[in-house]
């Protein structure tokens, strides 16, 4: 039974959240602030951290620093969830830059989040199991040119420079980038990043194309693979 740290100021988040994820089967120890958690995460190991961004006395980026520098080892590599308010996308890109495996952004789907702590998990476990081939390529590397996503371990490489990519993000670019020249519409996109399950607004997408080809542009200015297709999507350039 995995065990999550939850940590958020807001008593309603902590209720609902612990209580629905208590009955998916995780373990779920529940804080008011960044202080408070560091306390137990230094003495009680826990699978996973779901760390809300805004809070009083320490907050989330606080925490995750926090986390990373500790002489645990395993602390130190425990996947940390971001919940965040749509206005926190500096807060966001710093986190991922820190180290964190991906943000969710309130409100948000009880049903979403319980699949990314899922997906992030799996993930993160994979890391930690060498799964290479001889060639020092894995078995479910998808390569296009100078991108290389590693499915298994979901990790991007553009130009062999490492991407940070969110659970979302990192399932877009393979939609894309899985069929060059193929145009994706907003249904089929909405479909691989959340799954058929999960609605989201159809400009979240544009949102995240925009993220996307920002961070790529931080490594190559030139990166220009994304193609808009007015009316219709989106496409991986050939």
């Amino acid at each position: 039974m995995p065990t999550i740290a939850l940590v958020d100021d807001e008593n309603s988040i902590r209720t609902s959240v612990s209580l629905a994820l208590e009955s998916d089967g995780f373990q779920v120890d529940v804080f008011n602030n960044g202080v408070e958690a560091l306390e137990a995460l230094e003495t009680k190991h826990y699978d996973l951290g779901l760390f809300d961004i805004k809070m009083p006395k320490m907050d989330g980026n606080e925490l995750l620093s926090k986390v990373r520098s500790s002489k645990s080892e395993t602390l130190k590599n425990m996947p940390v969830i971001f919940l965040t308010s749509k206005d926190q996308e500096q807060d966001e890109i710093i986190g991922l830059r820190m180290g964190a495996a991906d943000y969710i952004t309130k409100p948000f789907s009880q049903k979403l989040l319980n699949e990314r702590i899922r997906t992030v998990l799996r993930i993160y476990q994979n890391r930690s199991v060498e799964t290479t081939n001889p060639e020092g390529k894995t078995n479910h590397t998808l390569i296009k040119g100078d991108l290389e996503l590693d499915d298994l371990k979901q990790l991007c490489f553009w130009k062999n420079q490492i991407i940070d990519l969110t659970v979302a993000e990192f399932n877009l670019i393979k939609s894309l980038a899985k069929y060059p020249g193929v145009v994706k519409d907003r249904n089929q996109l909405m479909d691989a990043m959340y799954g058929d399950s999960i609605y989201v607004d159809d400009r979240t997408i544009d949102s995240h194309i925009k993220r996307l080809r920002k961070k790529f542009k931080i490594f190559d200015s030139s990166f220009d693979q994304i193609r808009t297709r007015y009316g219709s999507g989106y496409s991986w350039r050939e």
